[in-house]
């Protein structure tokens, strides 16, 4: 699995394309069929989630193990999904960021690309400092610490 890390500030250009990172471009590069990025509207952030198709294979699996025709599969599909926008980077590694996403995140003349490992996210770039900001502050405040899963020690069989 491919890792999304760092972060990366990035100019739009007149006619509305932007580059993505190019470790970024690297990580996405898990599907041959599809060379491009999946981007759709944070539910929970002013942002922008981004992932590989792969994962939202993986977000599809996930609510389909939810009961079907039940508000939240319906509302997760609806709020995912629909929103979702399936982007092919030019020759140049550049996407033309739909509007509404766009505008929902305010990102005008720059954007803020944000590895979260698996996905990443897109921010207007003084909305993302002020919010790493605050989590540093609220991780400072509760103390709070990260258990790391350990690899199985491989057993050599005789």
């Amino acid at each position: 699995m491919s890792l999304f890390l760092s972060t990366f500030v990035n100019k739009i250009d007149r006619k509305g394309r932007i580059s993505i990172p190019s470790s970024f471009r690297t990580a996405l590069e898990t599907t041959p069929a599809f060379q491009g990025v999946i981007l759709f509207r944070s539910y929970t952030l002013p942002a922008i989630e981004g992932c590989a198709i792969n994962r939202m294979q993986l977000i599809s699996d996930s609510i389909d193990r939810l009961e079907l025709f039940s508000e939240g599969q319906e509302d997760l599909s609806s709020t995912i999904f629909a929103d979702s926008h399936q982007l092919a980077w030019d020759s140049e590694g550049r996407i033309m960021l739909p509007k509404t996403i766009q505008e929902y995140a305010e990102i005008r003349e720059s954007a803020t690309f944000v590895g979260r490992g698996a996905t990443f996210q897109i921010w207007n770039p003084e909305k993302f400092e002020a919010y790493q900001q605050q989590a540093r502050a609220r991780i400072k405040e509760r103390g709070a610490t990260l258990t790391l899963n350990r690899i199985p020690a491989l057993v050599e069989v005789s």
